[in-house]
């Protein structure tokens, strides 16, 4: 894969010479002791492999990821993917190859990886309030730009205390919530009165808003996109106050928001601000935002919600499935699969069986009215019409599946296969890649 300046080519580069062992449950035990690169150089397919199992779909990835970088690029916004969907040093630079501003994460482990892999633009969607990270983020390289976010006088006071005597400077984003949200100061009201206090603080510096709508809704429905629109709006009241105020300590003002489930929605209501900053207060105004699961999307949640699928045009790529092996038949009608929880997503609704064969990497045929009607530890249960299907033991299940942030971090290693089966295809697939995620 592609590697960019934005992050240290040498670092993503030297994951090829990882061992490959016992440790990574992906990599067959005849592998053991192998690197990556020999790994791949071997040319192992899908039947090399085991299950349970989880791989990535090469096309997929990179339709994906052009899909996103292009309509940003049309849209004149930026895109911080939010990294720990993936937590995967080698598809961030894919991101940030194509234009990405740089890696958001969500706390001071997963920013740490980052700084590891010489990401240099980063973005903490979260307060720092461990006297610890702060004092890490006051001493990040100059070549690195971190910014966080701030909800609350408290926060203001911990930054304070903690960097109290010294020069240094934060840059951070006061953040909207809303009622029933998560994080983010309630209100305009309040998220000004915490912007005052960052403005007169020593060691901060107000550079933007901050916010996510996708803690106010579940759905793509009436309620559920007006309940988002609405939050969206207060977002752009809380910058035209922080304009009109003086408030921002930057001539470079940052807007962000937006997942992977109402990007559109944000760039239809906040995109206005980029060309009403500069006339109206000499500021420059970007809008940014911070789509993660749309690189891998899925055949569940964001299958229904994400907005290219709304739009009726061309949705993105389900870009990961999941393998399980029939370890017991023995009653009608069910079956039991060797992948659970510690293996498949299970969050965002149960895995979604499509294909059934009898060996991996083998031919398969559509499996039509099966369901996975729940999940224990290491095993899933497979209904399905004994009248119309027949399953044996030692028959492998292709999944699809549901929220790639809680599928990534049960594999330290993915495989990336070519060429991908769609959902009435067989045969065959090389792995071409081996992802590593740090969780």
């Amino acid at each position: 894969m592609n590697t960019s300046v934005a992050i240290s080519t040498t670092a993503v580069a030297s994951l090829a010479e990882r061992r490959l062992d016992w440790r990574h449950k992906a990599v067959p035990a005849s592998e053991n002791g192998t690197t990556h690169a020999e790994f791949l150089a071997a040319k192992h397919t899908l039947a090399d492999l085991q299950t349970p199992l989880l791989t990535l779909d090469a096309d997929a990835l990179t339709a994906n990821a052009d899909r996103l970088a292009n309509w940003c690029a049309e849209k004149g916004v930026l895109l911080a993917p939010h990294g720990k969907t993936t937590m995967a040093p080698q598809l961030w630079a894919e991101q940030l190859n194509r234009g990405a501003w740089g890696i958001t994460l969500a706390n001071f482990a997963q920013l740490r990886v980052a700084r590891e892999f010489g990401v240099r633009s980063l973005q903490l969607a979260n307060s720092l309030t461990d006297p610890h990270a702060i004092q890490w983020v006051a001493e990040a390289p100059s070549d690195t730009r971190i910014l966080s976010w701030i909800d609350s006088l408290g926060t203001v006071d911990v930054i304070n205390r903690t960097l109290a005597g010294s020069d240094s400077v934060l840059d951070v984003l006061v953040e909207l919530g809303a009622h029933g949200g998560r994080t983010g100061a309630r209100g305009v009201d309040a998220a000004m009165e915490v912007a005052r206090a960052i403005a007169v603080s020593p060691n901060l510096r107000l550079v933007g808003v901050s916010g996510y709508e996708g803690s106010l809704a579940h759905t793509a429905d009436d309620a559920g996109l007006a309940a988002v629109r609405g939050y969206l709006a207060q977002m752009r009241l809380l910058h035209e106050n922080l304009l009109a105020d003086g408030l921002y300590g930057s001539d470079s003002v940052i807007l962000t928001a937006g997942g992977s489930a109402y990007f559109d929605d944000v760039v239809a209501v906040l995109s206005p601000c980029i060309s009403e900053g500069s006339p109206s207060a000499g500021k420059r105004v970007d809008l940014m935002i911070r789509s993660g699961a749309y690189i891998i999307h899925d055949d569940g949640f964001y299958r229904g919600i994400s907005p290219f699928s709304r739009e009726g045009g061309q949705p993105f790529t389900a870009g990961m499935h999941g393998w399980a092996r029939v370890v017991s038949q023995t009653e009608p009608g069910l079956a039991i699969l060797d992948a659970g929880k510690r293996d498949l997503p299970f969050d965002e609704g149960l895995p979604e069986p499509q294909l059934i064969g009898p060996a991996l990497g083998g031919p398969m045929t559509p499996l039509v009215g099966a369901d996975i009607t729940s999940v224990n530890d290491q095993h899933s249960f497979m209904t399905f019409d004994p009248k119309t299907t027949t399953v044996r033991p030692g028959d492998v299940v292709r999944m699809g599946l549901s929220h790639p942030c809680t599928a990534f971090d049960k594999w330290a290693i993915i495989p990336v296969l070519a060429g991908a089966a769609s959902a009435d295809s067989t045969g065959d697939q090389t792995v071409v890649d081996l992802i590593h995620t740090f969780f």
